[in-house]
């Protein structure tokens, strides 16, 4: 018995050997992949994580941070073809501009309207044209032609906040947002899977990581009332 035993221990011994080299290779290949997603999704997102941290802060000291808004006024007058349009839209409600209307708006004031509707009285049509840090509208009378174009400006510090909340930015900078969060979801999910491979030699890791989510959870359950 114990003859044959000692003829078994040589053949597992290699066995046992390419076992290890087989989950030496997996972890080697995981770790290459984890880091290329991570520094890939770094990458992507970096400059954004810098603009949504700086806005992080003057969004939390709005109030100490913000501008003397600059407003800037400009009229005109309708040509009368033109204002004798106006009366074919409805006395009340909303409504798109006619689009001889929008084209005289473009080439006089450098206004664009395409795709937004007016608010209409039977005295004016009011077209909002709200921006990231400011304001803008366009009205035009009814009766007499007078175009009025105010323009609103809150500074760099409101238009970065504004670009931060996604106020009044379109269809461009959400879709932009969609993909930044995304970049981080995949950069914040690979650093913690890299944390786990590494915490053996790292005994802080899981401490500091609690830290991360004890503090805002304690913060928001002990100072934070509704």
């Amino acid at each position: 018995m114990t003859g044959t035993a000692t003829d078994a221990t040589p053949a597992q011994a290699p066995a046992k050997g390419k076992s290890s080299k087989t989950a030496k290779a997996r972890r080697a290949f995981w770790l290459k992949q984890l880091y290329a997603w991570h520094w890939i999704s770094s990458g992507l997102c970096l400059v954004g994580m810098l603009l949504f941290a700086v806005t992080g802060i003057t969004l939390n000291h709005a109030g100490r941070l913000e501008e003397r808004a600059r407003v800037e006024i400009r009229e005109a007058t309708l040509p009368r073809d033109l204002a004798a349009g106006l009366a074919a839209l409805p006395a009340t409600g909303r409504a798109p501009l006619p689009e001889p209307v929008r084209a005289w708006l473009a080439a006089e004031l450098g206004v664009t309207v395409a795709g937004r509707e007016a608010e209409l009285t039977r005295d004016e049509v009011l077209l909002s044209l709200p921006r990231p840090g400011g304001d803008a509208f366009v009205s035009l009378g009814r009766r007499d032609g007078a175009v009025l174009h105010e323009v609103t400006a809150r500074g760099w510090v409101s238009y970065l906040n504004d670009l931060h909340k996604g106020r009044n930015t379109g269809l461009a900078w959400s879709v932009f947002l969609d993909g930044f969060a995304a970049a981080c979801l995949v950069f914040c999910l690979t650093g913690l899977v890299l944390l786990q491979f590494h915490s053996a030699r790292r005994p802080a890791t899981w401490p500091v990581v609690g830290l991360g989510l004890l503090a805002p959870l304690l913060i928001a359950l002990v100072f934070i009332h509704a």
